[in-house]
């Protein structure tokens, strides 16, 4: 079983990945890494410019069907995997699907400086992020298992506790999973 986040581009996918990746001693992928690392190029922009979204959610896919033969495994989805119904086909029934959220303007500040390329061509990324949610948001919903909001404030170490403790209390976390609680900072002494 793998945990899989999925979300728009800047809920914090990849952060909440690494620490939750760190917390249970489970190997971290994220999908966008991984097909910048076999594309061979520096960025998705890159992907996309030379080959085009198709040839990218090809890739995508491809990434997908590898991921399911993963167990225990924290995966950052692309912004986009569920919208896609292949992808999910090929993941559902492999892990809890760990939909992370954030409001527009959060979302839109953690990305400003992620040159990523727009779906909806033209737009600023706010728009764009805003037409993607309006017609795909269902999708993500429908996907997830957990819902966790991402712009209240809090660490990524302290979000990744609470997500933890969530899929542990609904027993969503396999047998014999285990979470490292980290070693609390002590107040030193005087």
């Amino acid at each position: 079983m793998n945990l899989y986040l999925c979300g728009m581009i800047g809920t914090g996918k990849s952060s909440i990945g690494r620490a939750l990746s760190k917390r249970l001693g489970w190997p971290f992928f994220d999908i966008d890494r991984w097909m910048e690392r076999e594309a061979g190029k520096k960025s998705i922009r890159d992907i996309v410019a030379d080959a085009g979204w198709v040839s990218y959610r090809e890739r995508e896919y491809k990434i997908c069907r590898r991921l399911a033969k993963r167990k225990r495994s924290v995966v950052a989805l692309a912004g986009g995997t569920v919208r896609y119904a292949w992808n999910m086909d090929v993941l559902r029934g492999t892990g809890v699907f760990i939909l992370l959220k954030a409001n527009l303007t959060v979302m839109v500040n953690r990305a400003k400086g992620n040159d990523r390329p727009r779906v909806n061509a033209g737009t600023t990324l706010k728009k764009d992020l805003v037409l993607l949610w309006k017609k795909h948001g269902h999708l993500y919903h429908e996907a997830a298992d957990l819902v966790y909001r991402t712009d209240r404030q809090k660490t990524v170490r302290r979000e990744a506790g609470e997500i933890l403790e969530t899929l542990r209390e609904r027993e969503m976390l396999p047998a014999g999973t285990f979470h490292r609680t980290p070693a609390r900072r002590r107040a030193p002494s005087e």
